[in-house]
Order: C-alpha cells, then structure tokens, then sequence
C-alpha cells in the first residue's frame, strides 16, 4: 500500500509517524484491496483551543474513495478518532457488499426453483 503523509505547521517526529503507520497497518487488515493511504496533519493556533489540531484521511480503494476528517485539541487523539472512523466506514462498505451478494443469491435460488415447478 502506497503511503503519504503531509504536514502543515506540524512538526513531524518519529513517535507520531510510527502511531499513523500502527494505525494504518490495522486498516489493512480491514481491507488488503487498500491501494493508498493519504494522511494530513494540520495545526491552527487562531482556532479556540478544543479544535487545534486537524487530522484528514483519505483511502484509495475500488470505488469512491473513502475519506474522514476530525479535529480535536490533541493531536494524537485526533489521529485515533479519524482512523476509527475510516475503519467504520470499511465495515459499512464490507457489510454491504456482503449483503448484496446474499439477496442476489436468493434471488437465483428463488429464479431455479420456479423455473423446476
């Protein structure tokens, strides 16, 4: 999985940089068809004080794109709220699928054991 990682009036460390690659490494085991991982961190000091710091992800995937943005006055906080939403997102995709599959399935059934009558 491609992965980029953007600042803006954040110093980037090492420690934040391995807690966004932890996090990411547990969206692929959500959804290994991932094909980039975008992830933007933002510091506005003119914001009030509970809306700092601004984390954004966007997840190539088939499909549209799944995007989640959240701001928070901690920076990691704001890290672990935009990932748990990303992966909300992947489980509602998931799910989806997964039903779709199952009514087209009974529809099939549904068609042969009409046509057999």
């Amino acid at each position: 999985m491609k992965f980029i990682l953007t600042t803006h009036n954040v110093t980037l460390t090492k420690a934040i940089e391995e807690h966004i690659l932890n996090r990411v490494d547990k969206l692929e085991h959500l959804d290994r068809w991932a094909v980039d991982v975008r992830v933007t961190l933002e510091h506005d000091h003119q914001k009030i004080p509970e809306k700092q710091f601004k984390c954004g992800v966007r997840l190539g995937v088939r499909g549209p794109d799944l995007f989640a943005e959240e701001s928070q006055s901690d920076l990691y906080a704001a890290i672990d709220l935009v990932f748990k939403k990303i992966a909300e997102q992947i489980r509602r995709r998931h799910g989806r699928r997964k039903s779709v599959k199952k009514t087209d399935a009974a529809q099939l059934k549904r068609q042969r054991q009409e046509s057999v009558e």
